[in-house]
């Protein structure tokens, strides 16, 4: 028996295997084992009967047949043999030893092409059986290993593993096997066999290897090296004659790994013969290899090997060795890849072996490597040095002489890696004496040198692109080294140190020290120095200078880098800017000395001594200027002695220049001389590199110089000359070439025009435009400056050149040229500048050509064709300027041109005029004010900039001087006018002021027209003279009083007429200035007086609205100025506007939305308050008329009618009447035909139900509340439950989503939400307030808006008016049992929620109100809706909470009542049950015990059903009560109540594992809520339900120790580990009641077949813990067939946790066999 239930269990667990979980095979391989490790033998036979069984192998994918068995699965079987068999290998007996020998080599050769996870699994069970049974094991793969045949892969591979395992066992073995397999190797013609031979090899060799290292723990110790040579060298021969050359990487890389280990094994005369040829063999696969590791450690082990035999042909490889080793050292490492790493382990291993044996040859090799400039070579041999060093320290001790000396070099690299490695080289020489040794100062200097160096210079700082170290640096690892060698090193000399530290003192200075010496120069200083003055020339005082014509200190003031970048060739021209001048250039000062006058107090006056000196040098310039200058030049002097450097104007000082240099050349009058002038003064431009400024003025002159040319040709030469040479890039010098350009064009305008042409159409340019060239000559932003400057030339030209010759070729040489190289067309696509620099020499350009066409005497018959062009463009510019900063003047002159272009014909479009407009104001009004304390230039460009912008509009309004071009500029003005920033208002009024004042004097009227648009104008500049900036408020006065003016003009009044009352106008701009808020609005006030007088009464509307516009203003002042103009406007002419009350209440409410400023609401309310007063109905309807939801600014118009007492009470009754008067909701069609709720909202009650909230809020609201409170009260409370549920109709719906997209409404429109609102406003005017707070910090506003949580909601809103509304019950009780016979259905749920919950409270007997409750709930116990049937057993129940000792007086009446709703017939949902468990549950504690004790058997066995119901709160209210049931039987519970205490256990135990499925019923989610306030806030957990019920039931089964870890474990709040409470119960229950073993499991047998999965997955759980604790004696109990049978079906569950925990309790059964 007990051998076939073991067989039977295993070969349950055997059909598992091929679960298709992972996890759940895993857990089935462990319950192999855990079988295994009870009966390892009896496990191993079930597990081999069933592969044999299974003998065939069917793929893992396939169709599974009988007798087949996949791969995978078999693995998985023989991993569990394996782990049985190497847990209880001592255990096994030789004949099971056998058989599983036998089945595991017929595993593993089964299959002849390679399986390899089951081959593998197979031949590790066969080396776990060889551990002891190495002769059996050996004996099988023996025979599968026969002469003759190639054997099977995992044969040869078994043989390895065994190698490996056993050594001392397998050895033996190794001579028949070699000399069976040497002739298997010439068979073997597949790479994957080559690899299988090459593996046991190197195993074989290396096991012998360990073997004959420990022939003292051998068996067998007579066994010699020489007993395998032989066969070694046999197989030798061919891995590596024959299979070595092999194409196969992993071949040869497996044949090198054995020749290793077998080097060792060869014959000594033998390896002596084949190291010629294999070294080179091995040497040749690094060349081969990309990962060479076990190439360098087959060699280490060859080199080893044939050191210890005494080798004396190694020497002739020596050179090859070490030039190959060397390679491989010199090889970068990679931190990311370990072999690299081993590698060079392995190959410094192998330097050590040739450092033994020949240590002269190796520093041969090495240390003229030494030498090399290579950074790798000399850092590798560095670091074989230090390794050698280190390893072969004796062979070393001679040399250490060669290797000091042989270090000179590497001190010297500068490399940062070979800086490391040198220090790595010093540190391991001071471990080994070797800086006692001559020459070793010189190592710790070096690295005394190496900590000194600065941190900037630290190798580790360099960019990103430098091949140096970037990991430690060089400074770091030195200073390691330093203490590490002066703390451990005890041989060193201790003044060594500090000597060297002496040293490192006297290092040279850096790089930025300035040279020893600068070179000398030839230079004229004027009296500094005679002796290099030409004869004649005149001294100090001659030239006027006194000495300060030309300093010795302004060349250092000036340019102190000068002093490093000296030399003779540029002496001259550096010279000349700091008033050196060579002598060899004296023939060209005019030049220089202009140019350096043209900053004329820098360096100490430079200017005035050098127009001195030019006075003094005029003969060696040209004899002809000597009468000339002796006029001018004092004058200039005069000037400069006059001004200051503050004072100087720069412009006219180069202007003043420029006509003297013009005076000069025509008083010269010399065309070869003017032309050599020009010559040499582009010669000296780039001299000015560095002074932007004097190269500008530069260029002028060479313009004014080229202008007095007469040679045609010379002058085309040197402009094209400039063009070529220009820095274009620099942005002054762009403006000097231009400036040169127009200055030559007064004289040359063809030949300018002509050369701009040809450079354009030139190479040097026309490259540069390509796609494919751009990139090759120029890069794209050289590209950009050089058309900058082109255009920037034509522009000048333009401007300078005579009128009367540009106008012609203003279009068609000019503009089309500018406009052909502004925008590049590449492949025919338009490519627009991003470069600002080009924008503003374009708009330049195009200023000066339209200021040359305005300036033209033809100008008026011109027409400028190509002007919406430029318009275009400039409008692209002003719109690409950021709006936050004002930082270039592009927008300044791209508007400046479009002045200039405005009055050109033809006239621009009017959607162009608009554009324009638009532009300009959005591209100056938004920009922000310069903060304080930024400099003039800021302040200067923004007033230019704004000063331009009042010309463009001034310019656009010239051209349509009517009433709509006035209200077009105004149109555009007006965002700007009520903008939110003080800066953006104040400039847009100041602009209106500006065009009214134009308009105003400019106005001619022909005929009496009205201004129809007065009123509009003044309601929107009138609110603004209360502005918070007090600038705006003037504006705005102007503003008024220039259109109050206007409308006289268009009433035919003249232009000098004065009206008294507007003249007033500008005294009140007084009080406008003052900061008194009073002051300022009185001040408005009677601004608005002023207005009503002279507005006439069909533009009142008109101002109103506008004005009510006013109102969301976001300056308060302007808002508030509003508000006092609109209530004088209304207080005065209110009487006037009853047929506009719709209106204004309209536009009010439209307006109010805007704003949400205190002051304007409350003006707001007082309007409307005002028109109520003397039309109520009328105002009551237009309210009521008002869309719904009410939005915020009809809620306040609501609230205004709230302020007066009498008022108020007439407007709550109106509303009840209205709320009252309709139906509540109407069904639809849906609901008609459809049991699912289609109810959708009346309007009128709602929009009543809103209006009253909105009134009620109003606290002064009270008094009229307190009047109709109960009224009120009810109807509300009944208008909640009627509206839950229902929904809005479908055009409210769409409006709310709209709505829920944009600004929401204060409130929700949803039906319910708007009744809840209106009866929290009743309790908070009727002095309830703490009935809301306790409300709201329940949640119990939410809950009785929800259809889950509406009767919970009831119940806690009449609990908490029992509590702090006590006094008003009566009245309000009166009104709701007058509701229970409502036809309504949800009303009667309302009521008898409410009047339930009272019954909660001692307030209810207090008030004497328990007797009538409890009456009137009786008589509703059969009513037809089960709603109602179910509170009122909740409020039976609610006794027990409000007055518990009533309780035992009414405890027959309330138990029979409680206990038939457990038999309820009509509940289809059973939650009439579900209430009646719940009630019962909290009365039993109160009941007489006499009345208890024969209900409790009955009712144990009523609710034992509900456990397992598919409902959670059924199952957890059940087993709850069950708990309370064991309870009230504490201390005498009667033999058949134990019987269910018995019964129920098992499932109060599988339902701790309950899942907490979500409720998507409305009823059950009623009952959850229900439940979990009756339970004192507990959820319907049935979790928590069963910890109750156990521990309620641990006392009735009368073992402590069980009741005591029922408490232990299952406290409410501890969390639970269920695997170790199932384990500590069922060792108790089967120590203390062993007898109810068959019970139980049979009991869980049921739930084998539950729906939840956690709870079927905890039942062979308990199942498999029953059986574990308890004895074996006990198995009778338990049918053992059924038992596994449920298991085994189990096995097949489609939950993987189920299979899981079905698999491991059938591993546990193994304890009943």
């Amino acid at each position: 028996m007990t051998e076939s239930y073991v067989k039977k269990l295993s070969a349950i667990l055997l059909d598992a295997i091929t679960d298709k979980d992972p996890l759940v095979r895993e857990q089935v391989c462990g319950a192999l084992c855990a079988l295994g490790e009870a009966q390892p033998e009896e496990a191993l036979s079930a597990c081999e009967e069933y592969l044999w069984q299974h003998e065939k192998v069917f793929p893992a994918r396939g169709h599974r047949l009988a007798g087949e068995l996949a791969h995978p699965y078999r693995t998985m079987i023989l991993r569990a043999m394996e782990t049985v068999v190497s847990g209880h290998i001592s255990e096994l007996r030789k004949d099971k030893a056998r058989a599983i020998i036998l089945l595991a080599s017929s595993e593993m050769t089964r299959a002849k092409e390679l399986v390899c996870d089951w081959q593998q699994a197979a031949s590790n069970v066969l080396v776990a059986v060889g551990k002891r049974f190495i002769s059996q094991v050996m004996e099988e793969l023996l025979s599968k290993f026969q002469p003759g045949a190639l054997p099977h892969y995992f044969v040869v591979q078994t043989l390895a593993s065994l190698a490996a395992s056993n050594v001392f066992g397998m050895v033996p073995f190794l001579t028949s096997i070699l000399s069976t397999m040497l002739p298997m190797l010439g068979m073997a013609k597949h790479d994957t066999m080559r690899v299988a031979f090459c593996c046991v090899l190197q195993h074989f060799s290396e096991s012998t290897l360990e073997y004959l290292a420990n022939l003292d723990q051998a068996p067998d110790p007579t066994v010699r090296k020489d007993t395998f040579a032989t066969d070694i060298f046999s197989a030798y021969d061919i891995l590596f004659n024959h299979w070595l050359p092999s194409r196969e990487a992993k071949l040869r890389l497996a044949v090198v790994e054995a020749l290793g280990p077998m080097s060792h094994l060869l014959p000594s005369e033998k390896l002596e013969e084949q190291l010629p040829k294999l070294l080179p063999g091995v040497l040749a696969l690094y060349k081969k290899h990309a990962e060479t590791f076990h190439v360098s450690k087959s060699l280490g082990q060859i080199l080893e090997a044939a050191v210890t035999v005494g080798s004396r042909t190694l020497e002739a490889q020596l050179d090859s060795l070490l030039a190959a080793l060397h390679a491989q050292i010199c090889v970068p490492v990679e931190s990311s890849s370990p072999l690299v790493v081993s590698n060079q382990k392995e190959v410094l291993r192998c330097f050590t072996v040739l450092a033994s044996c020949a240590p002269d040859r190796l520093l041969a090799f090495l240390l003229p490597k030494l030498d090399t400039n290579n950074e790798r070579t000399r850092v590798g041999t560095l670091q074989v040095v230090r390794h050698v060093i280190n390893s072969a320290a004796s062979q070393m001790e001679v040399k250490k002489p060669f290797i000091l000396s042989s270090m000179r070099l590497p001190l010297l690299d500068t490399n940062s890696k070979v800086k490391r490695a040198v220090v790595q080289v010093i540190s391991a020489m001071a471990h080994h004496g070797y800086l006692e040794q001559p020459g070793g100062e010189a190592m710790v200097e070096y690295i005394v040198q190496q900590c000194a160096l600065p941190p900037e210079m630290e190798p580790w700082k360099l960019g990103p692109d430098s091949e140096d170290l970037a990991t430690d640096s060089v400074r770091a690892i030195s200073i390691s080294t330093l203490y590490l060698v002066s703390t451990t090193v005890d041989r060193m000399s201790d003044p060594a140190l500090p000597r060297c530290c002496r040293q490192t003192t006297a290092l040279p200075p850096g790089p930025l020290a300035l040279p020893a010496q600068v070179p000398h120069t030839r230079a004229l200083h004027g009296g500094a120095d005679p002796a290099l003055q030409e004869p004649g020339a005149p001294g100090p005082e001659e030239a006027g200078g006194g000495g300060r014509c030309l300093p010795r200190p302004v060349r250092q003031q000036r340019d102190p880098p000068f002093a490093l970048r000296h030399n003779h060739e540029t002496s001259a021209s550096r010279g000349s800017r700091g008033a050196w001048w060579p002598l060899e250039c004296l023939e060209l000062p005019p030049v220089l000395r202009q140019t350096v006058s043209s900053n004329p107090y820098l360096g100490d006056g430079r200017g005035a001594a050098a127009l001195r000196l030019l006075n003094v040098l005029h003969h060696s310039i040209h004899p002809s200027l000597g009468q000339r200058w002796a006029t001018t030049i004092p004058l200039l002097l005069e000037h400069l002695d006059g001004c200051t450097e503050e004072t100087l104007s720069q412009k006219e000082w180069e202007e003043k220049l420029l006509a003297f240099l013009r005076d000069t050349l025509a008083a010269a009058s010399d065309n070869t001389w003017t032309c050599q002038l020009s010559l040499e003064m582009c010669r000296q431009l780039s001299c000015y590199d560095a002074e932007p400024q004097e190269k500008n003025f530069l260029y002028k002159c060479i313009g004014t110089t080229l202008g007095a040319a007469s040679s045609k040709d010379m002058v085309r030469k040197q402009l094209q000359e400039l063009l070529e040479t220009a820095r274009h890039q620099e942005e002054t010098e762009r403006e000097g070439l231009a400036c040169c350009f127009g200055i030559c064009a007064i004289s040359h305008l063809d030949d300018v025009l002509a050369q701009l042409e040809n450079f354009m159409r030139s190479d040097v340019f026309r490259k540069s435009t390509g796609i494919f060239n751009i990139f090759k000559d120029r890069s794209e932003n050289e590209v950009e400056k050089l058309k900058s400057t082109v255009i920037l030339c034509y522009g000048h030209v333009a401007a300078q050149a005579p009128r009367e010759l540009v106008l012609a070729k203003v279009e068609s040489d000019i503009l089309r040229n500018i406009f052909q190289y502004f925008s590049t067309k590449v492949l025919g696509i338009k490519v627009e500048t991003k470069d600002p620099a080009l924008k503003l020499c374009l708009i330049q350009s195009v200023c000066m050509a339209s200021q040359a066409i305005c300036s033209s005497a033809q100008a008026s018959s011109f027409h400028f064709s190509r002007k919406a062009e430029l318009v275009a463009q400039m409008m692209e510019f002003i719109k690409a300027e950021p709006q936050d900063s004002l930082r270039t003047p592009i927008r300044k002159k791209a508007m400046l041109a479009c002045t200039y272009l405005v009055p050109l014909d033809p006239a621009l479009d009017e959607q162009v005029q608009v554009d324009m407009i638009h532009s300009c104001l959005h591209s100056v009004l938004p920009v922000p004010p310069e903060p304080e304390g930024e400099g003039d230039h800021q302040e200067s460009l923004y007033l230019d900039t704004m000063h331009t912008l009042e010309e463009v509009l001034t310019s656009l309004l010239r051209r349509n001087m009517t009433p709509q071009g006035l209200q077009t500029m105004v149109e555009h003005l007006s965002p700007w006018i009520k903008s939110p920033r003080g800066h953006e208002r104040v400039r847009a009024l100041g602009l209106s002021a500006c065009l009214l004042q134009y308009f105003l004097e400019h106005l001619h009227v022909s005929a009496l027209v009205p201004f129809h648009n007065l009123g509009v104008l003044i309601g929107l500049f009138s609110p603004r003279c209360a502005d918070l900036w007090p600038a705006t408020r003037q504006e705005a006065v102007s503003c008024v009083y220039a259109l109050l003016y206007l409308h006289l003009g268009y009433e035919g009044f003249s232009r000098d007429y004065r009206d008294d009352a507007i003249e007033r106008l500008l005294t009140l701009k007084e009080g406008l200035a003052h900061p008194d808020p009073a002051i300022l609005f009185h001040t408005c006030h009677s601004i608005a007086q002023i207005i009503a007088k002279r507005l006439p009464p069909e533009q009142l509307i008109s101002l109103l609205l506008t004005m009510f516009e006013g109102l969301g203003d976001p300056d308060k002042n302007c808002s508030r100025a509003a508000t006092v103009m609109i209530n004088c406007l209304l207080k005065e002419r209110g009487n006037m506007l009853l047929e506009k009350v719709p209106e204004i209440v309209s536009v009010l409410r439209s307006k109010l939305q805007e704003t949400r400023e205190e002051y304007v609401l409350q003006a707001a309310r007082h309007s409307v308050y005002l028109l109520a007063s003397q039309h109520c109905a009328a105002v009551v309807s237009s309210l009521l008329g008002s869309p719904l939801p009410f939005d915020s600014h009809t809620c306040i118009l609501w609230r205004a009618l709230a302020v007066e007492p009498g008022l108020t009470t007439q407007v709550l009754g109106l509303l009840l009447e209205k709320m009252s008067r309709d139906v509540p909701f109407k069904e639809t069609r849906a609901f008609l035909l459809s049991s699912s709720p289609g109810r959708v909202a009346t309007l009128l009650p709602l929009a009543a139900t809103c209006a009253l909230y909105e009134v009620m809020s109003v606290l002064a609201s009270g008094p009229a509340v307190l009047e109709l409170y109960p009224q009120l009260f009810t109807a509300l409370l009944l208008r909640v439950g009627c509206t839950v549920g229902v929904v809005l109709p479908r055009t409210l719906q769409a409006k709310e989503r709209r709505s829920a997209g944009s600004a929401p409404a204060p409130r929700s429109l949803e039906p319910c939400s708007s009744a809840v609102d209106a009866l929290q406003a009743v309790l908070l005017r009727g002095g309830n307030e703490e009935v809301v707070q306790r409300m709201e910090l329940e949640g119990g506003w939410r809950l009785l808006g929800t259809s889950a949580g509406h009767e919970e909601g009831v119940a806690r809103l009449a609990s908490a008016m029992a509590k702090f509304a006590g006094p008003r019950l009566p009245l309000v009780m009166k009104e709701l049992v007058c509701t229970q016979s409502s036809a309504y259905e949800i009303q009667r749920v309302t009521s008898t929620g409410f009047l339930a919950e009272l019954l909660s409270s001692s307030v209810a007997d207090d008030l004497l109100l328990l007797e009538p409750l409890l009456h009137n709930l009786a008589a509703r116990q059969k009513d037809p809706c089960a709603s109602v049937r179910r509170l009122v057993l909740r409020g039976l129940a609610n006794i027990a909470s409000g007055s518990p000792d009533k309780v035992r007086a009414h405890g027959p009446q309330l138990l029979t009542a409680v206990i038939g709703g457990l038999d309820d017939r009509d509940d289809p949902h059973s939650l009439v049950a579900l209430e009646a468990m719940v009630g019962l549950a909290r009365l039993l504690d109160l009941a007489e015990p006499q009345d208890l004790r024969p209900l409790l058997l009955h009712v144990a066995i009523r609710i034992r059903p509900f456990f397992d119901s598919e409902k959670m709160e059924l199952r957890s209210a059940s087993i709850r009560l069950f708990g309370h049931l064991n309870k009230a039987c504490h201390g005498g519970c009667a033999d058949t109540f134990l019987e269910q205490v018995v019964g129920g256990l098992v499932p109060l135990l599988l339902h701790l594992r309950d899942p907490q499925a979500p409720v998507t019923s409305v009823s059950l989610q009623r009952a959850r809520v229900g439940q979990a306030r009756l339970t004192q806030g507990g959820s319907p957990d049935v979790p928590q339900a069963c910890r109750f019920a156990l521990r309620m039931s641990g006392p009735n089964l009368k073992c402590e120790q069980l009741a005591a870890a029922l408490q232990q474990h299952l406290q409410d709040g501890r969390g639970l580990h269920f695997g170790e409470f199932l384990n500590c119960t069922c060792k108790l229950l089967m120590h203390h009641f062993p007898d109810l073993l068959g019970r139980l499991v049979s009991t869980s047998l049921f739930y084998f077949k539950s729906s939840w999965e956690d709870v079927r997955a905890a039942a062979p759980m308990l199942t498999g813990f029953l059986v574990l604790h308890v004895e074996a004696e006990h198995r009778p109990q338990v049918d053992l067939e059924q038992l596994t049978t449920a298991l085994q079906l189990l096995l097949k569950d489609p939950a993987p946790l189920v299979r899981m925990k079905a698999a491991e309790t059938l591993g546990r059964l193994v304890k009943f066999a």
